[in-house]
């Protein structure tokens, strides 16, 4: 079972400081949530464990290796895959093709193989569809393989960006706002999809403004605020978190309900 450390990760821009010494584990099994105000560093933090920006100190660790320094594609091949907060499908590309694009990256086939249509490279190819068919119907959206990305509404966007992210087999995903733009009844079917992707033993970090989604998934809950890790723990925990209300008030707790008239 895959495991993802963060210890003491720090980045800079410039004379900006993004992420201040934060730590938290992603333990095997589980669903963490990383919540905080806009700017907090959230992204910035997908962006370390992706391989997009380098930290400027600290370490991560995957399955006890550290995994900083390395490319995206290569942290991507060895089990992490992510979502974003804008979409970004290749929008003018099947849901099917989508989905085999990601599928694509654990072909061991290579160049040779599919220019020359080998028995072996034809058998590969014939299984690739398959599982990204599969990703598409765990995702309830195996009835529009056919068509083309931009095509699609939104929610279904969203759902096709999950499952060709669920198509490298990954051991960890990284959901960026996935209930983004979603009405009500769509944002219960994205809880009941990211429970179901825990139970395939894939473990979930999931950054969300939906605080009803939130509680509602997530086993334990990390809280940054301006590149600092302020509180951690579970659900109900971090609801009564008077560093937590205060980040997302701007006063503390004690001041919300404001003065009696």
């Amino acid at each position: 079972m895959a495991k993802l450390e963060l210890n003491d990760i720090s980045v800079r821009f410039g004379g900006l400081l993004a992420l201040s010494e934060v730590s938290f584990t992603i333990n095997s099994g589980e669903i963490l949530g990383l919540i905080g105000p806009n700017g907090a560093g959230k992204t910035t933090i997908f962006n370390v464990l992706t391989g997009v920006y380098q930290a400027s100190n600290g370490d991560v660790l995957f399955n006890g290796k550290s995994i900083l320094g390395q490319r995206p594609h290569e942290i991507f091949k060895n089990g992490i895959a992510r979502t974003f907060q804008n979409i970004r499908l290749f929008t003018n590309m099947t849901a099917i093709e989508n989905s085999m694009v990601a599928r694509h990256c654990r072909s061991k086939k290579g160049v040779v193989g599919a220019i020359f249509r080998t028995p072996s490279q034809r058998a590969e190819e014939r299984q690739i569809r398959a599982d990204a068919r599969e990703a598409l119907a765990f995702m309830g959206v195996e009835d529009f393989a056919d068509t083309v990305a931009s095509n699609l509404p939104y929610g279904h966007q969203r759902r096709l960006e999950i499952a060709r992210a669920l198509s490298s087999k990954p051991k960890v995903l990284l959901l960026d706002e996935p209930a983004a733009g979603m009405n009500p009844a769509e944002s219960a079917d994205l809880m009941q999809a990211i429970a179901r992707i825990s139970e395939l033993g894939v473990d979930v970090l999931l950054v969300e403004h939906d605080m009803k989604v939130v509680m509602g998934v997530c086993n334990r809950i990390v809280c940054i605020d301006h590149g600092v890790k302020i509180a951690e723990g579970g659900p109900e925990e971090i609801q009564n978190n008077e560093k937590v209300i205060e980040a997302y008030l701007g006063q503390p707790a004690s001041d919300s309900t404001g003065t009696s008239q």
